[in-house]
């Protein structure tokens, strides 16, 4: 089942999937379609997700935030509820200071993020799926604004019960962690053109090392490390999911030549491009 919220003036849009078999995340294979970002609920057993052509293991009673250039197929969509939001219903970079979710549910370094419910937060989802499920009924002028208020109550509700089982978060200050979601925030907007630590330590009034040695005390990847698995993992979809060639999707990755791109992509992928597209 499919409930949707529009609205024509603002181009907003809302969806909540409930056991709907089709539910499923289309990517770069529908590169017209608007940006939508996703919260699905597992309120089933454990289950398979194919995401980006990578297989894991979806544990029962847990959400899953998805964002909307991933690729992404469920052993059993219709044991699953979705919350689906384009940025014009509620934008979570522009809201930030409301929610605290870009960088770390979504667009964050650690994906996918399996964020596991116990049994009071298990009663909070199934309650406020109820609630939606009502207010999607309704038709009048605060039914917008009502679902908004709902949604965000999902964001942050996910995202404190995210941060508690963060290892990173429990020992160290949300100012601190901060630092890591403003830097992968920054590397989704901007790694098709910058490759460069230099760029997002700039960006973050820091030097590349002094940025390189707080991701050491942190205890997260190198930010050259991040900078490249984010390149390699656009390459990857490009390749799985369109008809571009390598020289196109070079250039659309910021490389200077094709060449330098193959180099890169062979060091780093461990084949080279006919290959890796063969297979």
């Amino acid at each position: 089942m499919i409930k949707e919220y529009n609205d024509r003036a603002t181009a907003a849009r809302f969806v909540m999937h409930n056991d709907n078999k089709l539910l499923s995340g289309k990517g770069l294979r529908h590169p017209g379609s608007p940006p939508i970002n996703t919260f699905v609920y597992n309120k089933g057993g454990e289950q398979t997700v194919l995401i980006d052509e990578i297989t894991y293991t979806m544990p029962a009673k847990c959400i899953l935030p998805l964002v909307s250039n991933q690729h992404f197929i469920f052993e059993h969509p219709d044991t699953l509820t979705a919350w689906q939001f384009n940025r014009e219903f509620y934008c979570i970079v522009d809201h930030d200071v409301e929610v605290g979710c870009v960088g770390f549910l979504f667009y964050g370094i650690r994906h996918p993020m399996f964020i596991t419910l116990n049994e009071a937060a298990e009663e909070e989802m199934n309650h406020l799926e109820a609630v939606f499920s009502n207010e999607l009924k309704v038709n009048d002028n605060f039914q917008g604004e009502m679902l908004r208020t709902l949604l965000k109550r999902v964001i942050i509700n996910t995202t404190r019960i995210a941060k508690l089982q963060s290892e990173s978060y429990q020992q160290f200050t949300d100012e601190k962690m901060d630092i890591i979601r403003k830097f992968a925030l920054l590397l989704e907007c901007n790694f098709k053109q910058e490759h460069e630590v230099k760029f997002y330590a700039a960006a973050l009034n820091k030097s590349p090392k002094t940025l390189s040695n707080v991701f050491a005390l942190l205890r997260q990847p190198a930010p050259s490390i991040l900078i490249r698995n984010r390149i390699m993992l656009e390459a990857k979809r490009y390749f799985h999911y369109t008809e571009k060639s390598a020289k196109e999707v070079a250039y659309e990755l910021g490389f200077e030549s094709p060449a330098h791109f193959s180099r890169f992509f062979k060091t780093y992928s461990g084949t080279n491009i006919s290959d890796f597209k063969n297979r």
